[in-house]
């Protein structure tokens, strides 16, 4: 009888070969639906942010011209914040020809020429992106005029009811 007794001795390192190509096999398929659906909820939230630039400077730009605006610094921060979005890719450039665009850093342009705009118009500026709060952590002003703040107070996370309120009694 013909016995191996390499294969005996290398038996571990079959079991883990072989269980390293199943899984990752497994993890490519499995890596790439969530780097899609990813993907997908991160462009969403991209675009929901562009979109609030972009409408809120043709908004404004209505109002300017509407009141005679002139070629101040107001309508130059427009125009360029305008100039930016539309250089914004359309179409995932990955899937075409290579190209240079960074675009984190036309995105980082973009915010900075919209708060720009905010402190030529005197408007207080929001970076929310998919319903998080801004970048003060004021949070939802619907939420700050029910609940008003005290200055220097915390915000509680959860409300808090008297046992007469809530109609629970706890004993221990």
């Amino acid at each position: 009888m013909d016995f191996d007794l390499e294969s005996l001795v290398n038996v571990e390192q079959t079991f883990y070969e072989d269980g390293f190509k199943d899984g990752y096999e497994h993890g490519s398929i499995h890596g790439s639906i969530e780097g899609r659906a990813l993907g997908r909820e991160k462009g969403f939230e991209m675009w929901e942010e562009l979109g609030f630039y972009e409408g809120f400077t043709m908004m404004w730009q209505a109002i300017h011209t509407k009141e005679g605006g002139t070629e101040d610094r107001v309508a130059h921060h427009m125009r360029h914040l305008l100039e930016l979005i539309a250089q914004f890719p359309r179409v995932n450039p990955s899937a075409s020809e290579p190209s240079e665009l960074d675009i984190p850093r036309l995105f980082r342009q973009i915010r900075s020429r919209y708060k720009a705009l905010c402190a030529s118009l005197g408007v207080r500026s929001t970076l929310r992106a998919g319903g998080t709060s801004d970048a003060r952590g004021d949070g939802d002003p619907i939420d700050n005029a029910e609940n008003p703040r005290v200055e220097g107070s915390r915000r509680s996370v959860w409300p808090l009811q008297s046992a007469a309120t809530s109609g629970e009694q706890l004993s221990f």
